[in-house]
């Protein structure tokens, strides 16, 4: 039986993950979970799943927890999240976390030889070399529960080393892909995405397309390829999540309907497959896939992603820190759709590229980012 423990457990990959975990029976057993502020639906999960004991990041929100569970069994704050990654005993942790908050628990994973299900993204993102280098060091797996990753890993596995040419990740494109006007985009229109039901943040992102980005630095790490042998390409049925061109002229493409229980179940149970409950893609049902390249003029977070991937260092890091920023400002109120971009761009130009040694030279970068992205948002008001 395997033991997990599961990041993030109240978000929308989270929830998956858990469903998965109860559906493989004696497979899987459930030894934690976290959550950041929404510590009554963690404790509704942790009686289900029969878990003792669970981290709440979110200071006030572990006090109320603790008030309500046995004596020592609500971890609080990152430390809880380290203590509860060390204690439980668990081989594989699924870190569904969002944003650069997930990087931490990553490292403390990794640190300890602990297998990653990795759903943050932004802990290659913001990591890069230092997180690939720390797996390799300690022996650790890093498995990824993103679709386009997940498919990307089981397409090069069937590959003898130097086969594989070029990576092909798919975009569905978000809500605005054939808005040609920008401007005026609300909130609501923004959150309402076609095809995959996520949390807030990164259907913002998947709107700007600024999440494809992070896929496509993530996808560099990975699995060590160079940027100029990466593609993206819109592709609106999501029935394609990733393809591999190979140097005899032939291409693989990893299909199925979108549903992350998929992925989900492919690295908890990894190297196993196990059985999902849905149906068989139908091809002839879903009647055509069509395909485009994606439109960096609308949509230049793309762009910024793979040049702040291509300088490599901790541009990255300063990319994600003024998203992070941008977008909570817009989910807000405070900025219009079309900013987002714009203070990325200036964030990137005012803080130049170095190569990190340590992962504290990261968390400064953040900070610096941060604060340097929020300057910019006066000039940006809706």
């Amino acid at each position: 039986m395997k033991k997990v423990v599961v990041l993030g457990s109240t978000g929308s990959i989270g929830e998956q993950a858990l469903e998965v975990i109860q559906a493989a029976g004696d497979e899987l057993q459930l030894v934690g979970i976290s959550a950041h502020s929404r510590w009554e639906r963690a404790c509704e999960q942790a009686d289900a799943h029969g878990v003792e004991r669970l981290a709440i990041t979110d200071p006030g929100a572990a006090e109320r927890c603790a008030a309500q569970r046995p004596a020592g069994s609500v971890l609080a704050g990152e430390a809880g999240i380290t203590e509860l990654i060390a204690s439980s005993g668990t081989d594989l942790v699924l870190n569904a976390v969002t944003g650069a908050a997930g990087l931490g628990p990553t490292i403390v994973a990794l640190s300890q030889g602990i297998d990653v299900a990795l759903a943050n993204k932004e802990s290659l993102v913001i990591g890069g070399e230092l997180v690939t280098t720390l797996a390799e060091a300690s022996g650790a797996s890093i498995i990824p529960v993103d679709s386009e990753h997940s498919a990307l890993f089981q397409l090069i596995r069937s590959e003898r080393p130097g086969t594989v040419e070029k990576l092909v990740l798919t975009a569905s494109g978000g809500p605005f892909r054939e808005r040609a006007d920008l401007t005026g985009v609300t909130v609501e229109e923004a959150l309402a995405h076609p095809t995959w039901d996520m949390g807030g943040r990164i259907t913002i992102d998947s709107a700007t397309l600024f999440n494809k980005g992070l896929e496509l630095i993530e996808a560099h790490h990975l699995f060590g390829v160079p940027y100029d042998a990466i593609d993206v390409v819109v592709h609106p049925q999501s029935i394609v999540h990733s393809l591999v061109h190979l140097n005899d002229g032939a291409s693989l493409a990893h299909l199925g309907y979108p549903d992350m229980r998929v992925p989900i179940s492919y690295a908890l149970h990894f190297p196993e497959r196990a059985d999902v409950p849905l149906p068989t893609l139908d091809l002839a049902s879903v009647g055509s896939l069509t395909f485009e390249e994606p439109d960096l003029e609308r949509f230049p977070c793309l762009r910024l992603a793979r040049e702040a991937g291509e300088a490599g260092g901790t541009a990255p890091c300063v990319l994600n820190a003024a998203d992070e920023v941008a977008v909570e400002a817009f989910l807000g109120g405070r900025i219009p759709f079309t900013a987002i971009p714009e203070v990325i761009e200036r964030t990137l130009a005012e803080i130049p590229a170095v190569v990190p040694t340590h992962f504290e030279d990261l968390y400064a970068v953040d900070a610096e980012a941060r604060e340097r992205a929020r300057s910019f948002l006066e000039g940006a008001v809706a």
